[in-house]
């Protein structure tokens, strides 16, 4: 059965070199049963912390958390039926395969056939349906992985929570673990909180990201939301790439586009929903490099190509407005074609995007 989560003003701090710094700031947000909920951010911004206050393992300061509307901020961890699947695997080298993933079941007192049934099912589940009699050394890691996620399942966690557990694959397997977990998850309709700093992660598997920094939500919202509208520069710049242009908006035209004054060019762009600047203020054009063009009518602002790297399926362009003082280059990922010309570094050219694909908000 799926269940729903509430985390009530969540605080987790600490006390270093004689003062006290908060890891987890007033984290508010509602979790939908049977959802997929990530956590996003680089190191040390809070998103494990929260995570382990969930699943009881850390003692919150301040606030609550609640389960289908029952307060566990104080119930111990053993008691609250979730599912906790480590980035290290924590499976026991000894034991065979079927014994690693029976540990929780005999610890509830489950013997038998019942307990075999159980057992050969998680593992089926996660196609490792032969592998029972092996050991962990015997597997590779993406199989150790699936072997962690098959102790956790076959205890029918109300709530499954997961801490960075594909950062020990290489890179061919955690595209492959992705597709196994987003699966796996929808197929058992499991209410699921996932950490991870791979945005890539995050916006294949969610179905909504939770952006944190410095302990603290900087924007909640779908993959697509996060992309198209970020509420913040740093949302912009974390979720993918993103080319953060100063201005100033001069204006809204009828259809509701921003006026954005940068230099001596008016460039029309979407407004932000969530974050954007008045009329007269300064703010930032939000342009992500694959929607940067070095031909275009309309939208142009001349640019210096500092830069130029052959990428196979695009080339990058590294571009500077020149006199604006930016301290990195803008980039430009334009799709590569057979026979295509490129532009040489030196060269300042009229570079575009269409309205839709810009979007202005507070700098």
């Amino acid at each position: 059965m799926t269940v729903s989560l509430e985390l009530r003003g969540l605080a987790r701090s600490y006390v270093k070199d004689n003062e006290t710094f908060y890891a987890v700031d007033n984290v508010s947000l509602t979790v939908a049963p049977g959802e997929f909920l990530t956590f996003l951010g680089p190191s040390g911004c809070g998103k494990t912390t929260t995570l382990r206050m969930i699943a009881g393992f850390e003692t919150p300061t301040g606030g609550a958390i609640l389960v289908d509307g029952k307060d566990m901020t104080t119930v111990p961890a053993n008691e609250r039926n979730m599912g906790f699947v480590f980035q290290n695997y924590a499976l026991f080298p000894h034991m065979t395969i079927f014994d690693n993933v029976a540990y929780g079941l005999r610890i509830r007192n489950v013997t038998g056939d019942e307990l075999a049934r159980k057992v050969r099912e998680g593992l089926e589940m996660v196609g490792l349906a032969k592998a029972e009699h092996r050991y962990p050394n015997q597997l590779s890691g993406g199989e150790q992985q699936r072997v962690a996620l098959a102790r956790v399942l076959v205890l029918r966690p109300s709530i499954l929570l997961m801490d960075e557990p594909l950062s020990n694959l290489d890179a061919k397997l955690r595209l492959h673990m992705r597709t196994e977990i987003r699966r796996i998850q929808q197929e058992l309709q499991l209410t699921c909180l996932y950490v991870t700093h791979d945005q890539k992660e995050a916006l294949t598997m969610s179905d909504r990201i939770m952006v944190m920094n410095h302990g603290h939500i900087e924007q909640l919202g779908t993959p697509m939301e996060l992309y198209e509208d970020p509420a913040t520069p740093f949302v912009a710049d974390f979720i993918g790439q993103a080319n953060l242009i100063p201005g100033v908006l001069a204006g809204i035209d009828e259809a509701g586009y921003a006026q954005f004054k940068v230099g001596n060019r008016i460039l029309r762009a979407r407004m932000g929903r969530q974050n954007a600047p008045a009329v007269g203020e300064k703010g930032l054009l939000v342009v992500r490099p694959e929607n940067l063009r070095l031909t275009g009518e309309d939208n142009r602002v001349p640019m210096k190509i500092v830069n130029r790297l052959f990428e196979g399926d695009r080339i990058d362009y590294d571009a500077v407005i020149e006199g604006s003082g930016q301290t990195k280059p803008f980039t430009l990922a334009v799709p590569f074609l057979p026979g295509m010309t490129w532009s040489e570094p030196g060269i300042t050219a009229e570079v575009s995007f269409i309205p839709e694909a810009g979007v202005v908000i507070r700098g």
